[in-house]
């Protein structure tokens, strides 16, 4: 066998390994449904994302399930917009954006918005400083500058860095488990 025989056989040996590693690391295909229904046995919060049109100054709004906070020094958020959503090119292009955390009577809204990203009719909303609609009534809001934007499988993920934030102490939250909206009920312990 010659050196270059030799050679090609230890990286064609290599690259098997690599590609072996690869296969392990990822595991099985993962059945879309049944990830989708493991994924929903996580309690979750309910926002509501609030932007401007790409190229515009209409109001645009998504709802979504998938908000945590990244940093507090500094103040960092973030959240996922699918790619196959009308909305995404929206959102993937917005300089600032708010997110409303959702309270336990607001499950209409969020309802309203996984429809309609222009579901703004006969809602009352302001323009907040950087042009992005604002609700009021929230459990919370975190008005936000898109600080990064990152691909991660079918959805764009949105970091933002938070402006300005208000919070109302005395709702309770919406929640979102298993496809359906909830609330909290208070267990004595």
């Amino acid at each position: 066998m010659s050196d270059g025989a030799a050679g090609d056989g230890a990286r064609i040996e290599q690259a098997l390994e690599r590609a072996e590693d690869r296969a392990a690391r990822t595991g099985p295909a993962v059945d879309p449904r049944q990830f989708r229904d493991a994924l929903g046995r996580f309690a979750t919060g309910v926002t509501l994302i609030t932007a401007c049109e790409e190229g515009g100054d209409h109001p645009v709004g998504i709802t979504v399930n998938s908000f945590a906070s990244v940093s507090l020094d500094p103040a960092l958020v973030l959240w996922s917009a699918a790619r196959s959503s009308l909305r995404h090119r929206h959102f993937s292009a917005a300089r600032h954006f708010a997110i409303h955390v959702l309270n336990e009577g607001q499950a209409d809204l969020a309802r309203r918005f996984t429809k309609d990203g222009a579901a703004f009719e006969g809602l009352s909303w302001h323009a907040g400083p950087q042009g992005v609609p604002l609700i009021d009534g929230v459990l919370a809001r975190f008005e936000c500058e898109t600080e990064a934007r990152y691909e991660g499988g079918d959805h764009t993920i949105i970091v933002g860095k938070v402006l300005r934030f208000a919070i109302d102490r005395a709702a309770a939250p919406l929640l979102f488990f298993g496809g359906r909206f909830g609330r909290i009920e208070t267990v004595q312990g």
